[in-house]
């Protein structure tokens, strides 16, 4: 008879990844299976720092994702359930609606099935002809609308922080993970870049734009790789030109919304973002270049079809990325009276887009399992939205995984 040493496991779950999804993943694992001694890894030496507070801080409402999808799902209860989420526990926030706004007769049909779209995913729609638009914002022209009352707005870095409180997981900052040692049969060994050494019985990955790489370390192959999109960002130095939430009609082939105005809780209003590939995974500039990761990305054979099939759309997005005058002709589509001065320059952020092998880009929230492990795999927006819904789920998948062992 063979001896197997007693493990003594750190804790029962470990969390890779301190943004809104990994610690929603946590939060929902201690409210379903209490006792179960969770741990969060995060690099930063806080919460929230890249994909979860660097966005426009939408609430959105699912109004465009397909049918059936889990980001169409996820979206529509995930709003309802921010809202309330913020509403108990005192986080800012807001119930205000949007407009989705066709500026050429190309966009109409388009704008039709986002109308027949929201009403399959039980989304309350107003349809609105150009004269109806100024109900809602006097200085925004177009040729038709849709208005959608459920979209909101809040302080997605509070609800991450009162996440990471009220599940009362261990949270470890500057825990950068450098390898991982699985194994089915005994778990999951993580050490960090301090030579600290972490024992699991389940790890989940929440990593954002490095879940790919974490991936690799625990010895799945995801399949996908992620590519970074940076979006740019100007504040608008008017904000009294808009009232609320303004949108362009979104072209379906592609999962990024075109450049939209938001008004946030603290009463400014964002203008952004385009989505152009960043030279690093943390590229929140055209400064930032990681050598090491442009490579990488360049290595994967779908970034390079995705480039072939989609270089039109990229061009557009690298104009209005080096040109502001380009930038403000795409905003003055919909909001005539924006000048050019009146744009001011804001904090960028990037979005973890996985690609995959044939150059296509995943499209809905891939979350996928191996021994002892979840892997959140494409989690880009509306994750914010859904990360209470997306974490239920994850954590019915880390608890299934926790019980086999």
């Amino acid at each position: 008879m063979v001896h197997v040493p007693k493990i003594d496991y750190d804790c029962d779950v470990l969390v890779v990844g301190g943004g809104i999804v990994g610690l929603a993943t946590a939060y929902a694992i201690t409210r379903a299976a209490p006792g179960t001694r969770v741990t969060v890894l995060e690099k930063e030496p806080g919460v929230a720092r890249h994909q979860t507070g660097r966005n426009s801080g939408v609430i959105h409402s699912g109004i465009y994702y397909r049918p059936g999808t889990l980001k169409a799902r996820y979206a529509v209860r995930g709003a309802a359930e921010m809202t309330k989420f913020c509403a108990e526990y005192g986080i800012a926030h807001a119930v205000t609606g949007k407009l989705i706004v066709a500026t050429e007769r190309s966009e109409l049909p388009r704008l039709h099935g986002l109308v027949q779209r929201g009403r399959e995913n039980g989304i309350t729609v107003r349809e609105l002809g150009a004269a109806q638009i100024a109900e809602y914002e006097p200085e925004v022209q177009g040729l038709a609308a849709i208005h959608v009352r459920t979209t909101g707005v809040c302080d997605y870095t509070a609800v991450a922080q009162q996440l990471g409180e009220a599940s009362g997981a261990e949270i470890r900052y500057g825990a950068r993970v450098v390898r991982i040692d699985r194994r089915p049969e005994r778990g999951v060994a993580v050490l960090t870049a301090r030579g600290d050494v972490v024992r699991a019985r389940v790890l989940v990955n929440c990593a954002g734009l490095y879940c790919d790489e974490i991936a690799r370390l625990t010895g799945d192959e995801p399949e996908v790789r992620i590519v970074p999109f940076r979006g740019e960002y100007y504040e608008l130095a008017r904000p009294e030109l808009v009232r609320g939430l303004v949108y362009p009609v979104p072209d379906p082939a592609f999962p990024f919304l075109g450049v939209h105005l938001t008004r946030g809780i603290d009463g400014g209003v964002h203008v952004g973002p385009n989505a152009v590939p960043a030279l690093a995974r943390e590229g929140y500039g055209w400064g930032v270049v990681s050598p090491r990761e442009a490579v990488a990305t360049a290595a994967w054979p779908g970034v390079w079809r995705m480039g072939r099939r989609h270089w039109r759309y990229g061009l557009g997005e690298l104009r209005r990325s080096v040109s502001k005058g380009a930038f403000v002709d795409a905003v003055r589509r919909m909001l005539p009276a924006v000048e050019e001065n009146d744009l001011v320059p804001t904090t960028a952020g990037v979005r973890a887009q996985a690609v995959l092998r044939d150059g296509g880009l995943v499209d809905d929230f891939l979350i996928r399992e191996g021994p002892r492990t979840v892997h959140v795999l494409n989690a880009p927006s509306p994750a914010a939205t859904a990360s209470l819904p997306i974490g239920r789920e994850v954590a019915r998948r880390a608890l299934g995984a926790l019980a086999d062992t």
